[in-house]
């Protein structure tokens, strides 16, 4: 069983309390690793390192931490099966999530390390004579990074790649469901010789106990955070105390629209993969699905078909099942309380409803629920399980409506081979991403950002890194007849 330490200034020390936390594979509920419950002061030790640490990073010329960033992105590539497997053992992802997630990862240190020459500032005309105005964009700072349970890699390479080559330091907290991916990429940074001490810190305990501590830091310039609703509320209210700047991915509960004009197979696979990825528990999964009453009968025989035939199983022995396990029992519980209650207020189930007969672990069968009404929990609540509630609708205007109505407003998608019809979702589907005739994923060159309630900020791309950006202005006036 593993065993960790914190990595604080470029060091493996203990944490000051003396109790640790049992980290637990989901799909066979044996305890895999134990982390320290890290203290306010353990935090504070990691963010006064990162503060030390920064003085001297930003100044290192951009192209070498594009090095440094893209060393980082080998070095995983060099261990990557056994991130694989670290992630499948404390996640719960099937072999081809698990895989596609760690290749992401390496890929997105790869995409930052570009970034190195391509930081870009201004120049602006003055209304003064002999006066340039600069504007220069230079790292915000201290970097406390919260990441998930479940993209643990993936959410990891956003936060440290972006974080560094933007020339900031960070102090990394991981979920203490998943913190052994992290511990392994620390142990990469503890190796390597390019990375100064204090510019990667590595914490682990309770999100209420590090990330409150983060966010109050008076040393820490921006907090990101991928979470919930409740935790990135939590976070904004303390951030407050010092008007730190917050970014965060929170909730989403993604509509997923099917016209008349539909290719219903390409409809299912794609809602199907977006439901089902990492068992349901993603922010872009689609959440819930409006469909054309002209070819509801089909998609609903079809997606009920598709949902019923999943393959489930622990993916660590086998590499061949479709889905693994939920997260937790609480994560299983939560679930099935939303459908019994949906199925309380008049929710009908086409398939599953109920844990899986497993042997061992947190297995739920993918779900279909149909005669459900736009009020109920299940269409407006995120579910973050394989459950899949479905409408009808009767025209494109009402569709839109229903879509739109939700307080969250990450991803949303339309299935139609009527450019119109797209053209129209394009526009007034109001999220921050829309995806056409493919499943819900985004682009490590696009920007993943949210409306409403799923966040303030985004990652990403150009849009994304400048978020790890401060805008400096300088004013310089100079003598014409100077000699």
């Amino acid at each position: 069983m593993l065993q960790h330490k914190l990595y604080i200034n470029g060091e493996y020390v203990e944490s000051e309390s003396n109790e640790f936390i049992d980290v637990l594979n989901p799909a066979t509920e044996e305890v895999i690793a134990r982390i320290p419950s890290s203290t306010e002061g353990d935090a504070d030790r990691a963010v006064q390192a990162a503060y030390e640490a920064q003085k001297e990073w930003e100044k290192v010329p951009s192209n070498e931490r594009g090095k440094i960033v893209r060393k980082l992105g080998d070095k995983i590539n060099e261990r990557k099966d056994t991130f694989i497997k670290l992630l499948i053992e404390e996640q719960g992802k099937s072999y081809e999530q698990a895989t596609g997630e760690v290749e992401t990862a390496i890929d997105y240190f790869y995409y930052m390390s570009e970034w190195a020459r391509r930081i870009e500032g201004e120049i602006l005309p003055s209304d003064r004579p002999n006066e340039n105005i600069f504007i220069y964009k230079r790292p915000i700072g201290v970097v406390g990074g919260i990441v998930p349970w479940n993209f643990p890699v993936f959410i990891l390479a956003r936060k440290v790649a972006t974080a560094l080559i933007a020339g900031c330091t960070i102090v990394l907290k991981p979920s203490q469901q998943t913190p052994n991916t992290a511990a392994e990429f620390t142990k990469i940074v503890d190796e390597m010789d390019e990375l100064p001490k204090g510019v990667y810190n590595y914490i682990t305990g309770k999100g209420s106990t590090i990330g409150n501590a983060l966010a109050t830091h008076p040393k820490v310039a921006i907090v990101t955070m991928t979470g919930s609703v409740g935790a990135g509320v939590k976070v904004m209210e303390a951030a407050a105390k010092n008007i730190t700047k917050v970014n965060l991915e929170l909730g989403g509960k993604a509509p997923a629209i099917v016209t008349a004009n539909a290719d219903v197979d390409l409809a299912v696979e794609s809602i199907k993969q977006s439901r089902l990825t990492n068992a349901g528990q993603a922010c872009t999964n689609a959440e819930r699905v409006y469909v054309h009453e002209s070819v509801a009968e089909e998609f609903i025989k079809k997606i009920t078909e598709a949902m019923k035939n999943t393959k489930l199983g622990n993916p660590l022995q086998d590499k061949e099942a479709d889905m693994g396990p939920l997260v937790s029992e609480d994560r299983l519980n939560t679930v099935h309380e939303m459908v019994e209650k949906a199925v309380k207020e008049g929710a009908e189930i086409a398939t599953g409803g109920k844990r899986a007969s497993m042997e061992k672990g947190f297995f739920y069968e993918p779900t279909v629920l149909l005669n459900v009404k736009q009020n109920m929990d299940i269409i407006q609540e995120e579910i973050f399980g394989p459950v899949l509630p479905i409408m009808t609708y009767s025209n494109l205007d009402e569709a839109i409506e229903l879509a739109n109505d939700s307080d969250f407003g990450l991803s949303s998608s339309i299935y139609t081979e009527n450019v119109h019809e797209a053209m129209r979702a394009a526009n007034e589907l109001k999220y921050g991403e829309t995806f056409i005739n493919r499943e819900n994923f985004e682009a490590i060159q696009g920007y993943h950002a949210g409306l409403r309630k799923s966040g303030l900020g985004g990652a990403d791309g150009k849009h994304g890194l400048e978020d790890f950006l401060a805008t400096h202005v300088v004013y310089m006036q100079y003598k014409q007849d100077y000699k």
